[in-house]
């Protein structure tokens, strides 16, 4: 079996499965975690991750030619690869079904469950000071003085807190919304 040296150490068997499987070990986990930042599931990173390999494995004999090494190539294709899912999903057209009367106005409550959710994910990340003082004043209703003396810290900081606890959360929400579109 012929075997070509790879630029990464390691060295490429002849045999184009034994190749793949050799390159997918190296450098799978790495490409599957920059491939998930820009996916919004799972399911569609491993779709990208996927069809990285098989372009890969459709080039190997060209890809193990020289002694440069395969990863800047899989991430090219795999960079590639989400452009084009993006333009595709931005190309095809949102349809919408149709609604009868009583249907209209159902979905409502979905938004405000889907906001929830967004709002308690981005919670999640905050400090432990800066979740109290938000929940406590937004959640519960209470004034900046009842916040102050139920946390038992001065009107002051707990002004202050609020504050940078706003900005923090904000800025949650606006990576989840860079994230998301």
């Amino acid at each position: 079996m012929a075997v070509t040296t790879h630029a990464s150490g390691g060295e490429l068997p002849g045999d184009l499965d034994a190749a793949i499987r050799q390159l997918y070990a190296h450098y799978a986990k790495a490409l599957r975690r920059y491939v998930g930042r820009f996916c919004p599931d799972r399911a569609s990173a491993d779709d990208i991750v996927q069809e990285t390999f098989i372009r890969a494995w459709r080039h190997l004999p060209q890809l193990s030619a020289d002694n440069r090494p395969a990863g800047p190539w899989l991430f090219r294709v795999a960079r590639n690869l989400l452009i084009d899912a993006d333009r595709a999903a931005r190309a095809r057209p949102v349809s919408v079904p149709e609604q009868h009367a009583g249907e209209i106005g159902t979905d409502a409550g979905l938004e405000e469950v889907l906001d929830r959710q967004l709002v308690c994910a981005a919670l999640q990340h905050l400090s432990p000071a800066h979740q109290s003082v938000l929940v406590e004043t937004f959640y519960r209703g209470g004034t900046m003085a009842a916040v102050a003396r139920e946390l038992g810290i001065p009107y002051g900081t707990a002004r202050s807190r609020l504050h940078y606890a706003l900005d923090a959360l904000c800025q949650q929400l606006d990576e989840h919304d860079a994230i998301a579109s």
